[in-house]
């Protein structure tokens, strides 16, 4: 029997490697994504830990260190601030890159059952050759018996 070679393998192979390109990608902006957070949660920590350090504190010993937080907290307010708008950012990339994977993978998958479509056909082709090629054998096998 003949060997099935489809024509569009090589772009299934294609789409293949760009969908494992494209998970690859995810994967890393996902975990960038999660490292981000834990950076934010740290820093809101501090914050919140520094606030109640000096809410323990008695009022006296509290103004120098009161001090210190308003300065620290503005710079960390704006780091905080550049952190959410980095996860946003990385959100919206994560977003995009689960769209991509999902249009390869239905492409993809449009794909593998056309090629199912074809080698169930090309399966069925080749059995009816190889049917009409029995039958042949059998007449003449049948006409030279009628001969003898």
């Amino acid at each position: 029997m003949k060997r099935f070679v489809w024509r569009l393998q090589r772009v299934l192979d294609i789409k293949e490697k760009e969908e494992r390109k494209v998970r690859t990608e995810l994967f890393k902006v996902a975990e960038k994504l999660a490292e981000t957070r834990g950076e934010l949660l740290i820093r809101q920590k501090m914050l919140q830990d520094l606030i109640n350090e000096l809410a323990e504190e008695s009022p006296k010993a509290r103004i120098g260190k009161q001090e210190f937080f308003l300065k620290f907290s503005a710079t960390s307010d704006a780091q905080i601030k550049t952190l959410k708008d980095h996860i946003r950012l990385l959100e919206q990339q994560k977003k995009e890159k689960i769209a991509e994977v999902l249009r390869i993978r239905r492409f993809k998958q449009g794909l593998e059952k056309l090629r199912e479509e074809t080698k169930r056909q090309f399966i069925a082709e080749q059995e009816k050759l190889e049917q009409k090629e029995l039958d042949e054998r059998a007449g003449v096998a049948f006409v030279r018996k009628a001969q003898c």
